[in-house]
């Protein structure tokens, strides 16, 4: 009986953690989204992407 009492206890232990996974990746999703979002408008802004024109046409020169 108390080898089932031990394992009950485990188990409960790791379903109550199971979750934190979840909610992690959810948020490390949520800072790459972001972090995406901003890179995205630093280099659509005009000063990086005349900076970029000028860099591909001095390689293809």
């Amino acid at each position: 009986m108390r080898k089932l009492i031990a394992n009950f206890t485990r188990l409960r232990a790791e379903a109550a953690d199971a979750g934190m996974n979840t909610a992690e990746y959810a948020v490390g999703t949520l800072a790459a989204v972001a972090f995406a979002g901003v890179l995205y408008k630093v280099v659509t802004s005009t000063g990086v992407a005349g900076a970029l024109d000028a860099v591909i046409d001095r390689a293809l020169k």
